[in-house]
Order: structure tokens, then sequence, then C-alpha cells
């Protein structure tokens, strides 16, 4: 049997929020397969539904930037907080983002190699960050959304300024309707979206292998009731058209009022104000999410459920 590392069974029990004796069991199960010991939790009912873990270990800071028809999320990535909150990464971050805001792709490397406001490329001021703060730094990822007319609204929470921050976020509303509809209403959509955590726009844009991860294990479930196979399909059914409904944005229950789905909060919008508004486009970067995840305080804590 393959040995159980403290480490594996430390991200199973943050990635599904299973006990660790749950979780050291799923993996002695799976022969020590995460993906595999995620999927028999949550067959077993003792994991939540899927998603990137909001406890994160990366550091650094997200920006937004936006010009009215148009905005960009840039995450720059440090290895401690304490770097994060240092003034010349701050400015780092802040300039970036202004420098991708221009730009015509989400191209990671186009934006290195651009001009960087101060003198020379993007790349080069990060070098000399590097080496004059002393910790590695990386430019991770960027995402620009547009909109032919309205408004490209931004949020940050868990800011350090107002543009950058923890979680950042960017809604995108296509209208006639003037800033003072579509503002207030970008920013509850926003704030929405940085708690709600959704995973595409609508249902046809979820991602498919996802989908086809999220029916086998509604199946394997289902089977498990012993019921007659056409029952079964059903279940099936209805379960993936929950797990849809509850991870598209546009079908999520608005968690400013806990009743209404957010298409019909933005078209009662457009209504009040008298011209249509459609939420064409979103971008949600939480700092860190997805990046392996570093030792914690914890960790002595894991190894000893894994000595046991």
């Amino acid at each position: 049997m393959m040995a159980i590392t403290a480490a594996a069974v430390k991200e199973l029990r943050e990635r599904t929020g299973a006990g660790m004796m749950d979780c050291k069991k799923a993996l002695n199960e799976t022969n020590g397969d995460v993906e595999a010991a995620v999927d028999l939790l949550r067959t077993k009912g003792l994991a939540a539904a899927q998603k990137k873990s909001s406890r994160t270990a990366a550091e650094g800071l997200v920006g937004v930037a936006v010009e009215g028809t148009r905005g960009v999320a840039v995450e720059v990535n440090s290895e401690t907080d304490f770097v994060a909150k240092n003034d010349q990464f701050q400015d780092f971050v802040s300039n970036v983002t202004q420098v991708a805001l221009g730009m015509d792709s989400d191209d990671v490397e186009a934006l290195s190699a651009s001009a960087y406001p101060a003198g020379g490329t993007v790349q080069e001021v990060l070098t000399n960050n590097i080496a004059t703060i002393g910790e590695n730094q990386a430019i991770r990822r960027m995402k620009t959304v547009a909109v032919s007319s309205g408004l490209v609204v931004p949020y940050i929470h868990n800011a350090v300024t107002p543009s950058m921050g923890k979680i950042g976020v960017l809604v995108a509303l296509e209208s006639t309707a003037g800033a003072d509809v579509l503002e207030p209403l970008g920013k509850q959509i926003a704030m929405h979206i940085a708690a709600a955590f959704p995973l595409a726009l609508n249902a046809d844009g979820l991602d498919q292998e996802m989908m086809e991860r999220e029916r086998a294990i509604a199946a394997e479930k289902a089977a498990e009731s012993g019921k007659p196979a056409n029952i079964v399909e059903k279940m099936v059914d209805g379960a993936m058209a929950k797990f849809a409904k509850e991870n598209a944005l546009l079908s999520q229950i608005f968690v400013m009022d806990n009743k209404t789905p957010i298409a019909q909060v933005v078209e009662q919008a457009g209504k009040d104000a008298g011209a249509d508004i459609k939420l064409t486009e979103y971008v949600r970067f939480q700092l860190g999410e997805g990046i392996e995840k570093k030792e914690d305080d914890f960790a002595a804590e894991v190894a000893a459920a894994v000595a046991g």
C-alpha cells in the first residue's frame, strides 16, 4: 500500500472539509490519489460540492482597473503577506494593472514585455523588485472584459486600497442606461460574485469535464438508493440541474435577498430604468486560488493523524 503523506491529508482536508481520519481513509482506499479521494468523499456525503478552496496560501494582491466600457483584473503573487503590504509592491501592482488595461490581449508574457510607466519593461522592474525586496514575485494572470456600451464595474473584497486586495471582481453590463443605474447594480452583483463564487456566467459555460465528473458522482450516489434505473436516471438529471443552477451566475440566488435569481435582478433593474440591461461577462480573481498551498500551523496536527 502506498504511504499516505501528511501533505496529501492536509490538501484533501482543505479541499473537502472532511475530517482528518476520513481523509486518511479515503486516501488509503484510492492509493494516495487526491482527486479520486475527493470524489470518494463526495460520494459518501463527507464532502461539500467541490469548489476551489477559499483557503489559499499564495500571497500577493489582485488589482483591478476600469476605464468606462473596459476593465482588467491582474493577479501578482508574492511569497508572504508581509511583502503584499509593502508600498513598493503595491505601487508595482497598481502600475502593472494600468498597463494591462491598455493591452489588446490577456497575454501575461506580453504584459511583462510592455513598457513600465517609470521606465524599462514590466519584467525589468519586477526583477529589480525581487532583488531589492528579497522575495520572489510573479505576475500570474490577467483578464480583460469590455462592453460596446454600458459600464464595467469593479469591486475589491478585503481591499488594501480601493483598487487592490484579496479578491477582485469585474462586472460587464451592456446597456444604454446611465452610470447612475449601472454602477450600483454592478456593485451589488460584484459583491454577490465575490461571496457566491459562480463557476460560469450560465449553465452552457460550465466546464464539460467538470460536469461529467459531477454526473459520475451523482450517478453513483443515486445507484446506492436501490431504485429502478429510470428513477435513478431522473435523480441524476435532477442533481445535475441543481448543480448547474447553483454554480451558474445568472441562475444563482441573489445573496442580498436570498430569493431572486441574478438574471431577474438584472431584468428588473432594466425595467425600472426603462432600458435593457444585459450582464455579458464577469471576472472573479481570488488571490492564490488553485495554487499549491504551503504548510501551515496545523501541519503537525495532520502529521499526527497520519501517524495514528
